[in-house]
């Protein structure tokens, strides 16, 4: 990774949309923070999330393992490619951090971000939901996340602190080097016909709690794969 700073800064609060394509717009909506607003820096960061930012479901969201998710600045002009469009938006996946020099290939699972006096961790993959793609109005967006693995990525506070616009990020510490959030993403995405690899995720530690419940819950057991795959 070359030169790693956020380019865009955002959180949100809780709103409720019509689901594109509603027959009855009064009772076919949903509710979410996926739409969320560029804020100046500096911003204050603690272990479940940024200053200013919520969840609607906190089942499926937030949390001190989903503390902070990020997605890369390079998709973007993908996306405007793809769909045929003049611009996509920034911050049109719901992200928290637009980064620049880091996508789904280049950030492991276990790499510690310094941000300031900040600390952050990469904990999992995103797993793409029906909201982004009635936010986005693309019906085969979920498909196409998994397909190219532009999914972002999750984050857990490990030191608190402020964060802000054009902030340099710095890799601290990489335990997984070979353990990437698109091959995690694959992983969990491919476990039944892909056993080992289920394993070898599960064998990290810095995996977030819930996906290894998930893996342990459906059978995969830890063996003698190296815990640095």
């Amino acid at each position: 990774m070359g030169d790693l700073r956020i380019v865009s800064l955002r959180v949100g609060r809780p709103k409720t949309y019509v689901i594109p394509g509603a027959e009855d717009p009064a009772h076919e909506v949903f509710t979410s923070a996926i739409g969320k607003a560029p804020v100046a820096g500096p911003v204050w960061l603690d272990r479940q999330g940024l200053a200013g930012d919520e969840v609607a479901d906190h089942r499926a969201h937030g949390g001190p393992e989903q503390a902070v998710l990020a997605y890369a600045a390079s998709h973007y002009p993908r996306w405007c490619a793809e769909w045929g469009r003049a611009e996509v938006p920034i911050g049109s996946f719901g992200e928290n951090l637009t980064v620049v020099g880091a996508d789904e290939e280049s950030v492991c699972l276990g790499d510690q971000w310094a941000i300031g006096d900040a600390l952050l961790e990469v904990s999992k993959p995103r797993s793409p939901c029906n909201r982004v793609a009635w936010h986005n109005r693309r019906d085969d967006l979920m498909q196409r996340i998994r397909a190219t693995g532009r999914s972002g990525w999750y984050l857990r506070v490990l030191t608190p602190g402020a964060l802000e616009v054009g902030a340099p990020i710095v890799l601290a510490a990489r335990s997984h080097p070979g353990l990437t959030v698109r091959r995690a993403a694959a992983a969990m995405a491919n476990r039944e016909r892909e056993p080992r690899e289920a394993i070898v995720l599960l064998n990290c530690p810095a995996l977030a709690a819930d996906w290894r419940y998930r893996l342990a819950k459906e059978g995969f057991r830890r063996d003698r794969l190296p815990e640095n795959p």
